[in-house]
């Protein structure tokens, strides 16, 4: 993502300032947090906020209260946490918009984000001129999805797409992304603050509901996704 300029279609107030306060960025890598940050102080955000994980995330916003939230789902320690993020945030200030993003297009991973309260979803190295249009359509109250992951969600929604992640809850999901990225069970627990008593109860679930005889089996539905964690 590049902060080469502002764009003209960043939802502005009638004195040309930007309609929205305050912006929160949720990100693990420092050059995206920057990268946001020039493009939301030159579209005239006055206070743009940053956190490098979902629980300093939250703890920001829990002080600021921007009127933007802007997420990444997965973080390195954490899996796909950002969901966590995203429900926490709309349970405290429901008026909250969020605007997630990944570096992944699994239309399963995007819909759990939009289920939980997410507004729009981009890809990371989307152009920043769609990424502007994310940003304008979430901050005005509208939803946000690429005609692309718009298609996937739907063709999903009907059958068309045999994603087996499509049968798990999002805390399944959250908990086979945690299982791919080599995380133990114990692991698992702490990372999610649950039980170990819990977090094998759903890796039990999971092996029925995909048919995996081993955890190895799951490990590998895990990762059969481009090679990477799902």
């Amino acid at each position: 993502m590049s902060a080469a300029r502002a764009s003209a279609d960043w939802p502005a107030g009638g004195d040309g300032a930007a309609i929205l306060d305050a912006v929160l960025i949720v990100d693990d890598h420092p050059v995206v947090r920057r990268g946001f940050r020039h493009l939301a102080e030159d579209a005239g955000v006055r206070a743009v906020h940053e956190a490098a994980d979902v629980v300093s995330g939250y703890r920001t916003f829990h002080r600021h209260r921007p009127g933007l939230v802007v997420t990444d789902l997965g973080f390195r320690d954490q899996g796909l946490s950002g969901l966590s993020l995203i429900r926490r945030v709309r349970a405290l200030e429901p008026a909250t918009r969020i605007l997630a993003f990944s570096m992944h297009d699994d239309p399963v991973i995007v819909a759990r984000a939009i289920e939980g309260g997410a507004h729009g979803f981009v890809l990371k190295d989307t152009a920043v001129t769609r990424f502007h249009e994310a940003l304008a359509a979430v901050s005005a109250g509208h939803s946000y999805l690429s005609h692309e992951v718009a298609t996937k969600i739907a063709m999903l929604n009907a059958g068309l797409l045999d994603s087996p992640l499509a049968r798990l809850t999002a805390r399944e999901v959250q908990v086979l992304s945690l299982l791919g990225a080599g995380k133990s069970n114990e692991a698992i627990a702490d990372s999610l603050s649950m039980s170990h008593r819990s977090v094998s109860a759903i890796v039990s679930g999971m092996k029925q509901k995909l048919g995996a005889g081993s955890l190895a089996d799951l490990l590998r539905i895990a990762l059969s996704r481009d090679g990477r964690p799902v």
